[in-house]
This record gives C-alpha cells, structure tokens and sequence, in this order.
C-alpha cells in the first residue's frame, strides 16, 4: 500500500509538468480552429466513403432541387444539372487540401532552403538570392498564376506549380534574417571549429532552429493557398472542370443566385470556416511560438 502510494506521488510532479506544457495550446482559437482543420482532413481524406453520390453524376429530372434536410434524397440539394452538392463539397474538399498542403509543403523547402543559404553564408549568394526574390516579388501574385495556367494550360500540378512561384517568399525572408542571426552564435562556431562542413551545419544546426517561425508561416500559407485555388477555379483557370472544387462550384452557382441560393451557399461557406480555422490556428500558434509575444506578454490571452 505504501509502496502504491510512492509510486502515485512520485508520479504527480511528471503529471503537472506533462499538464504545463499542454496548457498554453487549448485556447479557444487553437481548438476551434483545429476543429475546422480536423473537419477539412476528415472530410478530404473520407470524401469517397462519405459521399452519397457520384460527385459528376448528373441526373436533368432533378436540376435546382432545394436541399432536403428534412428526409429528402439530396441533403444540399443539387446543381444545374443535377449533381449532389454534398457529394461535390466533401471532394472539393479533398483538392483543397491536396492544393494547401502540396503548395506548403514544397514552398516551404525552397523558401527554407534558399533562406538559410543565402543568411548562412552571406556575400555574393545573398545578393543573387534577394534579387531574384525582388524580381520575383514584383508580380502580383494572382496575375503570376493566371498567366501561368493560362499558357501551360489546365491541370493540377499546373496549378500547384502555379501557385508555388511566389509562395516560397515569405519562408525565404524570414529564414534569412534568422539564419543571418544565428551563424554568429556560438554553437555555430564551435562546430566549425570541430571540423563540421557548411552543409552539415547548415543542415544540423542552422534549419532545426527555423522551424518554429516556417510552422507559423506555413499554417498561414495554406489559407492563402485555399483561397487562390478557389479564385482561380471560379475564373475557370483551377483544375480540369471534371474534378469538383469550391470554386468551381461557386461560379456554377452565381448565374442562380437569386433562384437557387443553396449552389453559392454551401461551397461560399465551406471556404469561409476553412480560411477562418486554419488562420485562427495560425494565430494561436503565433502566440506560443513567437518569443517577442511571450516576452511582451500578448501571448497569454
């Protein structure tokens, strides 16, 4: 009994320290914009199991039907040409994500890449990088990816690529100006004197402690992303017209807006509250992660 009643002590302070260390993530704005983000995943990574139709099956007996929430066939009702609009949101939600996290993921490694090189060694690859992300950053970044799609043509690695060009920036700005930082410290130093080459202290060294301020950045990014793909769908400049997408489903809907409200509706909203959650994780993580917030104390509320 004795021994139980150590071992249930010993094991309080583990407790208070594992509870510490989670408390400064459930705030309201991380939790309930992880609740829209896990809703995105959930429904992009489920689509072909939680969808009740075909996402592309037309049916002409039941165009413009309104939504049957009270025990009709099609619960949002369908399109034009009678297609669920249910079925069409949980597979526009599936490119969304594909979109955001493929444009993240490989804007963040070449704005990670080309930052810490040109902090890192400074000189002459410093230069080169900051003109070419100056010329670059001169086009607006809408124009860029209309001009892209519109020479290359429709598709979705067209797309991503199209909207990776100017992505990569903000990752590349800020990484430089820490790497710039922290290839003076000490540890960088002592490396070097240890006989490290530049890429292994680049890559041991310099990208562990970028981390932080990329992760923010990147939550950020993907409610960017979301939202060009979704203009350029709805210019007709997204992916193929046979994969279904929010924005795509928007324009469809904006010739019947004011007959059949529930076409722009349910796509408009679904755009809304995935912008809205990923920034407001973005936001909370900013909280915690940025050390200037916690220094000045904003990131306590």
């Amino acid at each position: 009994m004795k021994n139980n009643q150590e071992i249930s002590e010993g094991s309080l302070p583990f407790l208070r320290v594992s509870f510490r260390s989670i408390r400064p993530w459930m705030k309201p704005k991380i939790i309930v914009g992880g609740v829209f983000v896990f809703l995105l995943c959930f429904m992009g990574i489920f689509a072909p199991i939680l969808a009740p139709f075909d996402p592309n099956a037309q049916d002409l007996l039941k165009t413009l039907q309104p939504p049957g929430w009270w025990g009709g066939e099609h619960f949002l009702g369908t399109d034009h040409v009678g297609r669920d609009i249910l079925s069409r949101i949980f597979f526009g939600a599936r490119i969304s994500l594909v979109i955001a996290i493929t444009v993240v993921l490989i804007s963040g490694l070449v704005g990670l890449a080309l930052g810490a090189i040109s902090g890192y060694f400074a000189g002459l690859s410093d230069f080169i990088i900051q003109k070419l992300v100056e010329v670059v950053w001169a086009f607006p970044p809408l124009l860029l990816a209309i001009a892209v799609v519109a020479f290359f043509g429709q598709g979705l690695g067209i797309l991503i690529v199209a909207l990776v060009l100017q992505r990569w920036i903000p990752y590349c700005r800020v990484s430089r100006g820490q790497a710039l930082g922290l290839r003076t410290r000490d540890f960088v130093y002592a490396a070097r004197c240890l006989g490290a080459s530049n890429s292994r202290i680049i890559g041991v060294h310099i990208l562990p402690n970028l981390m932080q301020a990329t992760l923010v950045i990147g939550t950020f990014a993907m409610a960017d992303a979301i939202i060009a793909e979704a203009s350029l769908s709805f210019l007709g400049l997204g992916v193929p017209p046979e994969i279904p997408t929010w924005g795509s489903m928007l324009a469809d809907g904006r010739t019947y807006i004011s007959t059949s409200w529930w076409l722009a509706l349910f796509p408009g909203l679904c755009i809304f509250f995935t912008v809205l959650g990923i920034n407001m994780l973005g936001d909370g993580m900013r909280d915690i992660l940025d050390p200037r917030l916690k220094r000045s104390g904003s990131g306590t509320g």
